[in-house]
C-alpha cells in the first residue's frame, strides 16, 4: 500500500464539475492499493499517517500531529501509484490491486480515518477526478507499507 501525503492549507476534489470533497488545513492523501494488501496493512498505514508529526510547533519545528492542529483529511484513490515503468514507455499496473479489492480497502481506510479524525472527505473511486491543493511547505511524504512495521 502506498500513501502520498501532502500537507495542505486547502484541497478539493471535483467530479463532473461538482466539488465532492473539500478540506482546509490537513492532509491530501493519494492512496494506492497493491495486489497483496489487506486490512491489517491498511490499519498500520492509517495509524502511521495520523501519527506523523509534520506540522510546525511554536518554534517552527515539525513536531505536531494531525490531531494537535485539528487537521482534516481528503482521501483520493490512485492506482497509478503502482505504475511499473521498468520496460518501455507505457507503464504497467499489474501490481495494483484488483478494482473490487482496491475499492473495498479504500472504503475501509475512509471509515478507519473517520473513527479518528472529525473531518474526512474523499474522492470517488474510479472516477475522473480533478484534484486541487495548496501544498503547505511544500511538504510531501511517501509512505509505503514495505517501509513500516505491520503489527
Amino acid at each position: 500500500m502506498k500513501f502520498v501525503i501532502q500537507r495542505v492549507t486547502q484541497a478539493s476534489v471535483t467530479v463532473d464539475q461538482e466539488v465532492i470533497g473539500k478540506i482546509q488545513k490537513g492532509y491530501l492523501v493519494l492512496i494506492g492499493v497493491g495486489e497483496n494488501d489487506d486490512e491489517r496493512i491498511a490499519d498500520a498505514m492509517v495509524k502511521k499517517m495520523i501519527g506523523l508529526r509534520i506540522f510546525d510547533d511554536e518554534n517552527g519545528k515539525t513536531n505536531l500531529d494531525l490531531h494537535t492542529v485539528d487537521g482534516q483529511l481528503l482521501l483520493i484513490s490512485q492506482f497509478t501509484l503502482y505504475a511499473d515503468c521498468k520496460k518501455g514507455n507505457r507503464p504497467s499496473f499489474v501490481h495494483a490491486g484488483s478494482p473490487d479489492r482496491a475499492n473495498q480497502l479504500y472504503e475501509y481506510i475512509i471509515e478507519k480515518c473517520k473513527e479518528q479524525v472529525p473531518i474526512v472527505q474523499h474522492g470517488s473511486f474510479g472516477a475522473d477526478m480533478k484534484v486541487s491543493l495548496l501544498n503547505d511547505g511544500p511538504f510531501t511524504i511517501v509512505l509505503d507499507s514495505n517501509d513500516i512495521t505491520i503489527a
